[in-house]
């Protein structure tokens, strides 16, 4: 380890992932670190030329060998060789196969082995043993919450000492203002209820939107209803949604994936973040939506009881009543918002990426001074 420098390596796909989740953390995490950690040296490997990376960033150039096996295989293992690394940060998941200690992993949660019906990829039994190879491999891992500690735990048989949990952050690009509805995605009009994140069947928005179209129909004699604006990604359920809103299409606005301009002004524009997910190893959007000053009504699952701490409205993922009886009370009692905002406010205060970055350093300096597990 050299004297003066701590020189970490992370693997440079991961800040131009098509997952907008494993880009944001990688950013945001490295972007605070060079803030924090003066002394610290970050070589992303294999960065895809002309990826923007954070200030203190260098890219070092690897062979790029087709799939994450010959990534992780080839291409890493050969291009660590001479870069001086004292530390490999794997940031989501696969990590090199051989060759490459000490060495960190990310496991953000481990939803593809606790409930791999709900992840239908194309040959999944294989990628499911690449992440466990990686993760039994690692000699440190980092996750998100205490919830996702215990599922790996559980998952991998990894003793929970060997699990650092280091939470996330909202950015803070997410404040606080007015709604323009100028600039809103088309259909978006106040008041709605906001989802933000992928659409997966794990995120149970029927849930939602089964309780917004009971409350829109006992509410049918008002002027302006209610509905559910959906920002993400389609994975497979859009077209089930779309059926289960025709006979009042109104109820229902699926945006499509935004730029995070446009995500602010829907977290300012609506009255309630309705987070019904059956699981979730952080649930990132909780925080971005208390940190605008938006309340949340949240499933009692997964870590997101453990993120909100107390400042949102937890319920049953699968009990529609109780989501229609909330949704009405958070649309119609200003008193119930203003009380939710200021302790999302509150809460989202605990947590920043400049803490985020501090304690994921003190986990690659200490794997570093222990060397290989084994």
């Amino acid at each position: 380890m050299s004297p003066t420098r701590f020189r970490i390596g992370v693997d440079g796909r991961a800040f131009a992932s098509p997952a907008g989740g494993v880009r944001r953390y990688v950013t945001e995490l490295y972007d605070a670190m060079a803030r924090v950690a003066p002394d610290v040296d970050v070589v992303a490997i294999g960065a895809p030329a002309g990826t923007p990376l954070p200030a203190g960033v260098t890219a070092r150039a690897a062979t790029p060998f087709p799939t994450n096996l010959g990534w992780t295989a080839l291409s890493l293992p050969l291009a660590v060789r001479g870069a001086g690394l004292d530390v490999f940060h794997a940031p989501a998941y696969t990590a090199p196969l051989w060759g490459v200690h000490p060495q960190a992993v990310t496991i953000h949660d481990v939803s593809y082995e606790r409930k791999p019906e709900w992840n239908a990829y194309r040959n999944d039994r294989w990628r499911r043993a690449f992440y466990r190879r990686a993760a039994l491999a690692a000699d440190s891992v980092v996750t998100d919450s205490s919830f996702s500690r215990n599922e790996i735990t559980a998952a991998y048989g990894i003793p929970a000492d060997r699990i650092a949990v280091v939470p996330l952050a909202a950015s803070d690009a997410f404040v606080a203002g007015a709604f323009d509805d100028t600039r809103a995605p088309a259909g978006v009009t106040a008041p709605y209820a906001l989802h933000v994140g992928d659409l997966h069947v794990r995120r149970n928005i029927r849930t939602v939107l089964e309780a917004m179209l009971d409350l829109r129909r006992q509410h049918a004699w008002q002027g302006s209803l209610p509905r559910l604006v959906c920002a993400g990604i389609d994975r497979g359920i859009g077209a089930e949604l779309t059926a289960a809103a025709a006979a009042d299409p109104q109820a229902l606005v699926l945006t499509g994936p935004v730029p995070e301009d446009t995500l602010l002004n829907l977290y300012r524009g609506a009255f309630v973040l309705a987070y019904p997910s059956l699981y979730e190893g952080f649930g990132l959007p909780v925080l971005e939506a208390m940190q605008c000053g938006l309340p949340v009504a949240i499933a009692n699952a997964g870590s997101l009881p453990e993120v909100a701490g107390g400042a949102g409205v937890v319920l049953n993922p699968i009990d529609v009543r109780a989501w229609r009886e909330a949704l009405m009370s958070l649309w119609r009692d200003a008193d119930m918002r203003a009380r939710l905002r200021a302790a999302g406010f509150a809460r989202a205060g605990q947590f920043s990426w400049t803490r985020t970055a501090d304690q994921t350093l003190s986990v690659l300096r200490r794997c570093a001074a222990e060397g290989r597990r084994r």
